[in-house]
């Protein structure tokens, strides 16, 4: 996906937001990348591992306590030569024979790349990642030798399955990028940002609109027994946002589904602003994806949702907003939201 790589001004960002002792969330918000991908260039720009300089949401070396060091020029330079093509191949001469007796005597890349440290102890030039010898030979073996080594292959493939999505979605007509939400959303401490989504039974077998609140993670259900088209998607969600008071009315978030094609006048209709997550990002709606998950408890994968009313959702959601969550510090989304309310009111 075009800038899903961190470029030379966003570790110019990183930098003076590590020098500015910012938490991973801030930095990964000012540069718009997940804090997970932040914690990582920060810990490959440290010299760390990202799980000893992300403590928390602080960036620290857990041995030390002090701020995590992070110099944009010298990390830009060496992910250019990370990044530098083609990779020279690692299994040549003797090492190449010996993997390559190993791969013939069906021992698979994960066996090899384990055990070579086993077998060989002596030879630390001899460590390799399996990712190594796939890419070994389906990138870099050629010929006679590309199909005598893959046949040994439990899968016998030839070739190496595509990793990630290919985005064939067309965009819907005048959406708004999530990047564009305002900040407040971002660290919860706002009520009324909400994020949704379609929980789907099995194919031809009906929906179920999921809406999650942000800050209290209060959740809202609505059946859509028959089809889910943006017709439907409209007729049912309008309602749903527009029956909410005011202050609870500032943000939804959503995927570039084709049922939102009616985005703009249920906005209109709901007096909602809506956003867009990018594709393949389902972290960027981490609150709606979790409880999506909770909700399988109640309708499994392939479950026939055509049968479902609104008292049929309005007892789950029940169910969920009663639940203490550790999230809330063991409170309810049912008491979360009246704490909330009961703070605008005031």
């Amino acid at each position: 996906m075009p800038g899903a790589r961190l470029t030379a001004e966003d570790r110019s960002v990183i930098e003076r937001g590590v020098k500015a002792g910012w938490s991973v969330s801030q930095i990964a918000v000012a540069v718009g990348k997940h804090r997970t991908t932040v914690a990582r260039e920060v810990a490959r720009g440290s010299g760390g591992r990202g799980r000893r300089v992300l403590k928390g949401d602080a960036l620290r070396p857990a041995a030390t306590g002090r701020r995590a060091s992070y110099r944009a020029r010298v990390a830009q330079s060496r992910a250019v030569r990370r990044g530098r093509r083609p990779k020279p191949c690692k299994l040549v001469g003797e090492f190449g024979v010996v993997v390559a007796g190993l791969l013939q005597a069906n021992w698979s890349p994960q066996q090899i790349a384990a055990l070579l440290p086993v077998l060989f102890p002596d030879r630390q030039d001899w460590r390799v990642s399996h990712e190594t010898i796939y890419q070994s030979l389906f990138v870099q073996a050629r010929g006679e030798l590309r199909r005598e080594l893959t046949k040994h292959l439990r899968t016998q493939r030839k070739d190496r399955k595509p990793r990630g999505h290919v985005e064939r979605r067309g965009r819907l007509a005048g959406m708004v990028s999530i990047r564009e939400r305002p900040a407040e959303a971002a660290d919860r401490a706002v009520p009324g940002h909400w994020e949704g989504d379609l929980l789907l039974g099995g194919v031809g077998k009906g929906a179920v609109i999921t809406l999650v609140e942000r800050s209290t993670r209060f959740v809202l259900l609505a059946p859509l027994p028959d089809t889910h088209t943006s017709i439907d998607l409209r007729q049912t969600l309008t309602p749903m946002i527009a029956s909410l008071p005011e202050q609870l009315r500032r943000t939804l978030a959503w995927d570039q589904g084709s049922e939102m094609a009616g985005h703009a006048q249920i906005a209109i209709d709901a007096g909602i602003g809506i956003y867009f997550c990018d594709p393949h990002s389902p972290w960027q709606r981490g609150s709606n994806e979790n409880t999506n998950g909770l909700l399988r408890q109640y309708w499994p994968k392939g479950h026939d949702m055509r049968h479902l009313t609104q008292a049929d959702c309005d007892a789950v959601a029940l169910s969920l907003n009663t639940r203490p969550r550790q999230t809330l510090g063991w409170q309810t989304p049912q008491q979360a939201l009246d704490k909330v309310l009961r703070a605008t009111a005031a």
